[in-house]
């Protein structure tokens, strides 16, 4: 949102050879007769030793010179500095004398606010401030919006942008590129940025992957209530982007974690949702603090060994509501991709984020011992099941996930690769899901080929830890399968869902639901379309294809395009009501 304006005024240095004024007239020798009056010198002093980047600092002192009574973080905010030196500039005028203590919640105010008049130093013009009156309307919304959004998500390293920041981004989208009848893929979208963009460009389509499913019902309601043409799907970026957004896009948006990693891998994940990268441009929200410039550096870095050329960079472009280690703003990215596909990652990509469960230096997975254990309690159970259960135990289960090389040897499964391929593991399978992958549960069992299939988790995992959370996860897998809740699988800490398949269902809309549930992996408009087919003949009332073909025509907007195993969540429990309305159109009876 700033960039900088030339460097501040102040009293020479003691190098130059001139004598320094007096206080309060410490720059008056180096302003313009018609110029701001000059600073105090401990002021000027501060400003003096931050160099040219100055007037950053001088946005803080502006802010103090409404004489009010401000807190730091709050200067943060306003300012767009970075808390470490908004802080450092605090300590040390209270320090000269010049701030004073308010009221005894952390804020101070300037001692003599009238001699900071000359303060507030000159912008450069933002690039869409002159069209923000136009979209007053786009403005409430978003605030409405914003304010009835999804809480941030530490463990995603959620910081939510402003309203303003949300119709910034889209207003620069709709100017700077030709946006009408094309589409913007929004890699992770806590902040809004397909909704707004669709608000201000109604010619504009908006696709979000994300792996909030707060955040996919959030925006799937504001579509439906503002007519936006925006279509959601689950992802877990780590893991790759689902078939439907890959090679659709023609723009890229993303503000992703803060590490290197992470912003490495959403870029990554946009670059492959477009449908010719040379021709479009990839958008990236970034932030560092003033403070750690060698982490920007090395993003930037990255940026550059994938081939991205950084076309453009807006400083503070992007503010929000917290944040305030790095000024709770942030850098907009302009990356134009060079060639049609990108150099191979640079590294594991499983932990990208800066805190929580997926942070690099986060603990999880299994040691050796603690999968032996596990392993050795699926023998028993199986075992303990006697008859053709005995023969099963002699075979050993696919292992899915993260287990240690002494426990699977070379025979693992790849969690991406149980997701992505269909007919994975047609015996037992064990899939684990711990060290950060538990939101992934559901879908891990659906992906299975067989009968019965363990999701190792930590017990301190949303969808086992309280009733709630396995009530949620029993919806998503049933009719299919039966399930079982096992805690302290092996090792304390650790919980089995244990998921086994159920007898043929009673209805028919059960049944039609369980052969899409059997082909997790294929297009849900596919899937629905044979099943109609197949439960039909089974009530001996049997359609063709053709028919069947145009009663799934007529199904939701939202059916088309999706897997179960990208579908958001929220989309779950309407498929029933979808399922009961296909076999009705069909003049098969649901009952």
């Amino acid at each position: 949102m700033h960039a900088t304006p030339p460097g501040p005024d102040g009293p020479p240095s003691a190098a130059s050879g001139r004598a320094p004024a007096a206080d309060g007239d410490s720059a008056r020798a180096d302003r313009s007769p018609d110029g701001p009056p000059p600073l105090p010198e401990p002021a000027a002093e501060l400003l003096r030793g931050h160099g040219v980047d100055a007037p950053r600092l001088r946005r803080v002192l502006a802010l103090l010179s409404d004489g009010r009574e401000w807190e730091a973080n709050a200067l943060v905010r306003a300012s767009g500095v970075a808390y470490a030196l908004v802080s450092s500039l605090v300590a040390a005028l209270t320090e000269a004398g010049e701030l004073a203590p308010g009221d005894g919640r952390g804020r101070v105010r300037l001692v003599r606010p009238e001699r900071y008049a000359g303060a507030a130093g000159e912008e450069p013009a933002d690039p869409v401030a002159h069209l923000l009156p136009r979209y007053s309307r786009a403005l409430a919304e978003l605030a409405r919006a914003v304010e009835e959004g999804p809480a941030s998500d530490l463990d995603l390293d959620h910081v939510a942008a402003t309203a303003e920041t949300a119709l910034r981004r889209a207003l620069l989208l709709s100017t700077r590129f030709d946006l009408r009848d094309r589409t913007l893929l929004c890699v992770g979208d806590h902040d809004l940025t397909s909704v707004a963009l669709t608000l201000v460009c109604p010619g504009a389509r908006a696709q979000v992957v994300d792996i909030d499913e707060r955040v996919l019902a959030h925006i799937d309601a504001l579509a439906a209530d503002l007519g936006l043409a925006v279509r959601t799907h689950a992802a877990d970026l780590r893991l790759g982007l689902p078939p439907a957004v890959r090679g659709g896009a023609d723009v890229v948006f993303t503000d992703p974690p803060y590490t290197p990693d992470g912003v490495e891998l959403f870029v990554r994940r946009g670059v492959e949702g477009m449908a010719d990268p040379r021709r479009g441009r990839v958008l990236v929200a970034y932030g560092a603090s003033e403070t750690t410039p060698r982490l920007a550096a090395a993003t930037q870095a990255r940026l550059v060994r994938m081939d991205l050329l950084l076309e453009a960079v807006w400083p503070d472009f992007n503010r929000y509501h917290g944040a305030e280690s790095i000024g709770a703003a942030s850098d907009l990215y302009v990356l134009r991709p060079l060639a049609r596909a990108l150099p191979a990652p640079s590294g594991e990509v499983a932990r990208v984020y800066s805190q929580g469960v997926n942070a690099k230096e986060a603990r999880g997975g299994l040691d050796a011992d603690r999968a032996r254990a596990v392993l050795d309690r699926v023998a028993g159970e199986t075992a303990g099941t006697g008859g053709a259960g005995e023969a099963a135990a002699d075979r050993a289960p696919t292992l899915v996930g993260a287990w240690p090389g002494e426990v699977a040897g070379s025979g693992r499964v790849r969690l991406s690769t149980w997701l992505e391929a269909p007919g994975q593991g047609g015996g037992r399978a064990v899939v684990n899901l711990t060290g950060g992958w538990d939101r992934w549960a559901a879908r891990a069992a659906l992906a299975a080929a067989g009968d019965t299939v363990y999701v190792l988790v930590p017990s301190s995992a949303a969808c086992v830890r309280d009733e709630a959370g396995q009530r949620g996860l029993r919806a998503l897998v049933e009719p299919r399968f039966g399930v079982r809740f096992l805690r302290g699988f092996g090792a304390d800490g650790l919980t089995a869902v244990r998921l086994t398949r159920r007898p043929d269902a009673d209805s028919a809309v059960e049944r039609l639901l369980v052969y899409v549930q059997e082909r997790a992996h294929g297009t849900l408009t596919a899937t629905l379309r044979a099943g109609l087919v197949e439960v039909s003949a089974r009530l001996a009332k049997p359609v063709n294809k053709r028919t069947a073909r145009h009663a799934v025509a007529a199904a939701p907007e939202w059916v088309s395009g999706h897997t179960l195993l990208d579908l958001p969540e929220h989309r779950f429990g309407e498929l029933r009501g979808v399922a009961a309305d296909l076999l009705e159109r069909v003049g098969s009876s649901p009952a």
